[in-house]
């Protein structure tokens, strides 16, 4: 599979790219041992953010993010790859910030909206639940 040298390359595994397939829409479903007003800001705290955003191999500095939880502000940070500082830029617009159930962005770069919906499960876990799609013109 080929390495993309910007986060917002497609990447050609398997299957082809997936934005160019009949495949539908990427989603990605997580359950924490948390609380869904936890689990949200963990997503919009910037000190909480770094601790565990990007894959195993990657540091993000607290310096290359920001985040402004609100329609239009920004939802940006820098991945760096610990073994050869390769940088991983994602750079969003907040389209919908409705605590703490729902938070929705666009990719400036890459033309990819992706919605991430916080279910209570009610025994203090939470469902997160991240939806991509692609803009179609």
């Amino acid at each position: 599979m080929a390495k993309p040298k910007n986060i917002d390359d497609p990447v050609d595994g398997p299957i082809g790219n997936p934005w160019e397939s009949d495949l539908g829409e990427p989603t990605v479903t997580r359950v924490f041992d948390a609380p869904r007003e936890t689990v949200f800001r963990a997503f919009i705290e910037p000190e909480q953010f770094v601790k565990f955003w990007g894959p195993a191999g990657t540091t993000v500095a607290p310096s290359s993010v920001m985040i402004e939880p609100w329609a239009g502000g920004r939802y940006e940070s820098t991945a760096v790859a610990d073994a050869d500082a390769t940088e991983y830029s994602m750079k969003c617009t907040f389209l919908t910030v409705a605590e703490p159930e729902l938070l929705s962005y666009t990719d400036r770069a890459s033309g990819i909206d992706s919605s991430m919906v916080f279910t209570d499960l009610g025994d203090g876990r939470t469902r997160t639940s991240l939806f991509h799609a692609r803009r179609r013109p």
